[in-house]
């Protein structure tokens, strides 16, 4: 289930809110400047899928995102417990980093924590099957995916490079919670 807890950044303790409710996760997020959505496929999208089934199944989704937005790529990305290199791969996103544009993840299957650093709070986000996000720009954040990963996802970019992290060398993200699957 689709979780939000914002905490002060300075105390990974206590919680300030909670919520498992998707409209209130939204307007929590709408609030912070960050869009969370619900999409549904178009048509099934079975195990093993192709990158052009998937993308196929959620395309009325994508066109309205790059129209309003003007993202210039899509891909899809697939991680399982089983990946020989899970370890390291998690290790990357785990440290605060921005990007110079907005990253944008739509979870065709399994789950996510994305953890926002916006003013003073951190915003730990569980996104799970059916949940699109969209970091804004130059927003500080880190993202787990556990030590047992299990997601699908479509990626959108501005930049054709795609994947571009400057790292903050905070440790902040060492002080909040991990995903643990």
């Amino acid at each position: 289930m689709s979780s939000i807890r914002v905490y002060a950044d300075q105390a990974p303790q206590e919680a300030l809110q909670q919520s498992n409710d998707h409209a209130t996760i939204a307007g929590i997020l709408d609030q912070a400047g960050v869009r969370f959505e619900r999409w549904a496929a178009s048509q099934p999208v079975a195990p093993g899928a192709s990158q052009d089934e998937v993308i196929s199944a959620y395309r009325a989704d994508i066109d309205r995102l790059i129209n309003e937005e003007g993202y210039q790529t899509v891909d899809v990305v697939s991680l399982n417990s089983d990946h020989p290199d899970k370890a390291a791969l998690r290790q990357k996103f785990l440290d605060e980093h921005r990007h110079g544009e907005d990253e944008v993840r739509f979870f065709v299957a399994g789950a996510g924590l994305f953890s926002l650093h916006i003013g003073d709070k951190v915003y730990e986000v569980l996104c799970e099957q059916g949940d699109l996000i969209s970091v804004p720009a130059n927003t500080p954040h880190w993202f787990d995916m556990g030590p047992n990963p299990h997601f699908v996802a479509i990626r959108l970019f501005n930049n054709p490079d795609g994947w571009v992290a400057h790292f903050t060398g905070s440790d902040i993200a060492g002080r909040f919670n991990r995903l643990e699957n």
